[in-house]
């Protein structure tokens, strides 16, 4: 593996959209695994990248997207998860952490070659991501216990997938190796 990048999706998050109760329970349970994963890669000095929804909102920017998060009735979930002064911030409108954004540039910027993916949703977003990962012949490692799902039997198969079509590397956040 290269140098290494910790990705953040999706987690400064307002949880107002239709699968929320849904997902809800799992985010809850993956918050302390993320917050154990961001500080030992910030203790590793690796790279912290948020990669997140805008919502809609295309004039938003990464400090009006935490604010409203913020501001929510879910603050508790994104407060733990605040970017520091030293996190790199990169918003996306799909799925996927690099459809039509300049992240696989960044990446290359800072020479990672290795990704690893936490966040939500395990059956959406990481899924696509990880897939959009291998594809640009990154390494990839998601730790089971640092990403929330709506549907748990779907995360499942997701990162069954993840592991044996993209070889990915499904970790804890104890075991995860940046």
């Amino acid at each position: 593996m290269g140098s290494s990048a910790l990705v953040v999706i999706d987690m400064i998050n307002t949880y107002d959209h239709a699968d929320a109760d849904l997902l809800l329970p799992s985010v809850t349970q993956a918050v302390p695994a993320v917050v154990r994963l961001l500080d030992r890669a910030r203790s590793q000095q690796v790279p912290v990248i948020y990669v997140n929804d805008n919502f809609g909102e295309w004039r938003s920017h990464h400090g009006e997207i935490l604010r409203t998060a913020l501001s929510g009735d879910h603050a508790d979930l994104v407060e733990p998860l605040r970017p520091d002064d030293d996190s790199l911030f990169v918003v996306k409108a799909r799925h996927s952490i690099f459809f039509e954004t300049p992240l696989a540039y960044l990446l290359g910027q800072l020479d990672v070659r290795h990704v690893v993916l936490c966040g939500q949703v395990t059956e959406q977003c990481i899924l696509y991501s990880a897939l959009d990962a291998h594809i640009r012949h990154l390494d990839v490692s998601v730790p089971r216990d640092a990403v929330a799902h709506i549907h748990e039997d779907l995360a499942d198969a997701a990162l069954r997938m993840m592991e044996r079509n993209m070889g990915a590397e499904i970790v804890t956040v104890d075991t995860v190796h940046f």
